[in-house]
């Protein structure tokens, strides 16, 4: 058990962090930082939190595990300050969806004091939002991607490991930086923008069909209700891998829109049908 946890931004992330780490027992005390006492009190009040603060270097001080829950460029922007105040035994952790830019900040401020970075990405998530929306069971059966950088010692590799077990993960899959985000980019960064690309594309088609969108549509296109100012600083710190996904799936595209303008059925079909073995294949 930890002695103390703090989660650095107390939304869907943080707050679920902070939930299963309360209900599994993972630390006997929770800090909870952000920028607006207000929006951290309900996590206060419920007891999911055992105290919260605005002061980052007050919160993180004396922490064992240390968890930044922000937006992916905050994360980055906020290392150095966390860096300094942090305990020299404490491990800190992320959740951010790209991670080259946060391991390779981490890195550089660990030549100058030796604190203990892993990076970490639970797969798991939700189009919604804030605290309110947290759940304690959010990682339960889900993928855990921990991304140590060169200078991550192995002791902190572990814990952070065994904290996303003790959280519920059902797998935990270590990946250098540049190999999660080009994972992450195929299957979620490249979705989240085709999900926005095809409802902007029917708003412009037809706007009038949105009103008859049956469950296969609302399905398909759920993740286009998220909040877009996560999605553009995600859409950006992984721009490089982001770009290469999309080129080979609007290749995938023009391959079907080839076949459907040649009006070849058997043609066709075989692509669908070769398309639809891979998601069958999906674990």
């Amino acid at each position: 058990m930890l002695r103390r946890l703090a989660v650095v931004g107390v939304g869907l992330l943080g707050g679920s962090v902070a939930k299963v780490a309360r209900g599994h027992g993972l630390a006997r005390e929770i800090v909870g930082v952000g920028r607006d006492e207000r929006r951290l009190r309900p996590a206060l009040d419920d007891g999911t939190l055992d105290r919260v603060t605005t002061d980052l270097a007050a919160g993180v001080r004396d922490a064992d595990l240390i968890v930044l829950a922000v937006p992916v460029l905050a994360i980055e922007t906020l290392l150095p300050a966390v860096w300094r105040a942090a305990a020299d035994d404490a491990v800190l952790t992320d959740v951010g969806s790209a991670k080259r830019a946060i391991v390779e900040a981490a890195q550089r401020l660990a030549a100058g004091r030796a604190v203990a970075f892993v990076g970490s990405h639970p797969m798991a998530g939700s189009e919604r939002s804030g605290f309110e929306v947290a759940r304690p069971d959010l990682f339960k059966g889900a993928t855990v991607i921990v991304t140590p950088g060169e200078t991550s010692p192995p002791a902190a590799v572990k814990m952070v490991t065994t904290f996303w077990e003790g959280a519920g993960a059902g797998r935990v899959v270590l990946l250098d930086a540049d190999t999660h985000d080009r994972a992450v980019a195929a299957i979620s960064h490249v979705p989240h923008l085709v999900a926005y690309a095809l409802m902007d594309g029917v708003a412009r088609f037809q706007p009038a069909a949105l009103d008859v969108a049956a469950r296969g549509f609302r399905d398909t296109t759920r993740i286009a209700a998220s909040e877009s100012t996560m999605w553009e600083e995600i859409f950006l710190a992984n721009r490089d891998a982001l770009r290469a996904g999309l080129r080979d799936f609007e290749r995938a595209l023009a391959d079907l829109v080839r076949l459907v303008e040649a009006g070849d059925p058997v043609a066709l079909r075989a692509a669908l049908d070769r398309i639809k073995a891979h998601r069958e294949g999906l674990a």
